[in-house]
């Protein structure tokens, strides 16, 4: 099993949720976040600030703000991960920065509450 997370703009919620729905996913999270890519700073001006430089802390302005995101978050088994990935892909690529990040992590095991039943049945 794996635990697919995407970092997604607020705006692709509801395309994300038809493009794993239609991938066959009908059970996933989703959570308000806020974040920032590293592409919209200027890492000079970013360090001359941490240094204290009262001008480049001012030069960055807006673009240290945190920007309103989705996190979407699903739990597949192995065999479909590839399937989640394009279809989060499929839903969000612009072709512009901010389009997201999706990261794919281990699960060493789930347990359904109210059945008990464990893996990969747990999930299905």
């Amino acid at each position: 099993m794996k635990e697919v997370v995407a970092v997604i703009r607020m705006n692709m919620m509801n395309r994300t949720k038809q493009a794993l729905t239609d991938a066959g996913v009908d059970a996933f999270f989703g959570q308000e976040a806020q974040g920032r890519g590293k592409g919209l700073i200027n890492s000079a001006l970013l360090a001359g600030a941490k240094e204290g430089y009262e001008e480049a802390a001012e030069l960055l302005g807006e673009k240290g703000r945190l920007y309103a995101k989705r996190i979407v978050t699903v739990v597949v088994p192995d065999d479909d991960v590839e399937d989640v990935v394009k279809a989060i892909i499929a839903a969000n690529k612009t072709g512009k920065p901010g389009d997201g990040k999706i990261f794919v992590l281990p699960v060493g095991d789930s347990v359904r509450v109210r059945t008990g039943e464990k893996g990969e049945k747990a999930i299905q």
